[in-house]
């Protein structure tokens, strides 16, 4: 049974020293963080065995510099003897649907995982994932996690975004919040509403949200999360694990939905049959003075900058899309699937005339099960009237199968 911490963080402010909080107050009427369980597994591996593996995923607020290194800096504090090993798993743009397809690469890859941290709700709003993408991307996050080690403890948090403040400020939980929330409660993994906190407490003057930083935080925003995070652990630390054994999580056998992406994988792009005018660039580099992002650069693409370049991809699985880079140039795409056409998609994002940016374009997401399928993708003859171009860049194919 899912059991509410109601825990009010009018008390925390970042000029307050965690350090000198001696007594935490009981729990009030404010619901922001819902602990799920515990997370006595990690403080005793931490504790006991002295070693730590944390990873954190997410997007660029997780991957900037800021409440994931002030995290690190308290777990290394709190543990004093541990060796951890902190994994940065973020990539800017990226929410849940991505995070499922690279879940294996960028997390399941450096080993068993004791603690994750998982956040995608400002990117699953700002990229326009629908209610079924949001739950299959994070149900396959989170099955994935703990099919890998039952006995991971896992922290989603939500994130703050002017969006998402409309909507609680109109007495709505957004969209993002309620489908993430239905995994969280159906998996019982504990989530920190800081989206809500964080509203609240501009509304109550505590500070502004240009004082806060917006949605990459200053550091200021940044300790807020961060003190957030240290009243979830601290409550939880209070029991006593001298005795305590590492218990293993159940997995519920039935999804909540079919085809949660919870064999989602990233497929190299050699398995791609390609045309003349698809060529395979093993280190893709921006022209000089336009912005990319990390892990996107210097690898290996297959591009394409014409009209009329075709490829092939043979798969089994009930999803497939494909990783591009979404730059100024990018044109728009037909393809098929098993035969059936399915139009122009259009690669081009409304960040794309500045930004040579990360996206993973689902293309089918209710595949029939365990057949064979081919795609074919052919770059069109029509574009987007912002682009410069006709190009496609694809980094990974995604498939969710065995």
């Amino acid at each position: 049974m899912t059991k509410y911490l109601l825990i009010s963080l009018f008390f925390l402010t970042t000029q307050f020293a965690f350090s000198q909080l001696q007594t935490l107050p009981d729990f009030p009427e404010n619901t922001f963080i819902n602990l799920r369980g515990n997370l006595q597994n990690c403080f005793t591996k931490f504790e006991k065995e002295k070693k730590g593996r944390v990873v954190f995923l997410g997007g660029s607020i997780t991957h900037m510099q800021g409440w994931r290194d002030m995290v690190c800096k308290y777990l290394q504090d709190k543990f004093p003897e541990t060796e951890f090993d902190f994994i940065d798993a973020g990539i800017p743009s990226t929410g849940s649907t991505p995070g499922a397809f690279r879940f294996s690469r960028d997390v399941l890859a450096h080993g068993e995982v004791d603690l994750l941290f998982e956040e995608a709700t400002v990117n699953d709003r700002t990229n326009g994932r629908t209610s079924k993408e949001e739950i299959r991307g994070m149900e396959g996050i989170i099955r994935q996690a703990r099919l890998a080690n039952p006995a991971m403890d896992i922290v989603m948090l939500y994130f703050v975004f002017e969006p998402l403040m409309g909507d609680i400020r109109m007495g709505k939980t957004p969209e993002e919040i309620i489908n993430h929330e239905k995994v969280a409660e159906y998996y019982g993994v504990t989530s920190i509403n800081l989206a809500k906190e964080v509203t609240n407490r501009i509304d109550n003057k505590e500070f502004t949200w240009e004082k806060f930083g917006g949605t990459h935080p200053a550091p200021f925003g940044h300790q807020v999360y961060t003190n957030s995070i240290k009243v979830l652990f601290e409550h939880a630390f209070q029991k006593d694990r001298s005795a305590y054994q590492i218990q293993p999580k159940t997995v519920p056998e039935e999804l909540i939905d079919p085809y949660s992406y919870v064999n989602g994988k990233l497929v190299p792009i050699s398995k791609a049959w390609t045309g003349l005018r698809f060529k395979k660039v093993k280190s893709w580099e921006a022209p000089e003075g336009e912005q990319t992002r990390p892990r996107f650069v210097e690898v290996p693409m297959m591009v394409a900058k014409k009209r009329g370049a075709k490829l092939k991809l043979k798969f089994e699985g009930t999803a497939v899309g494909i990783f591009v880079i979404a730059g100024m140039d990018v044109g728009m795409i037909d393809y098929k699937i098993d035969g059936k056409k399915y139009g122009s998609l259009d690669q081009f994002t409304r960040w794309s005339e500045n930004l040579h940016l990360p996206w993973l374009y689902l293309l089918k997401g209710d595949l029939e099960k365990d057949k064979k399928h081919k795609l074919v993708i052919k770059t069109a003859k029509i574009k987007n009237p912002r682009s410069s171009g006709y190009a496609s860049r694809i980094v990974h194919f995604a498939v969710n199968g065995e």
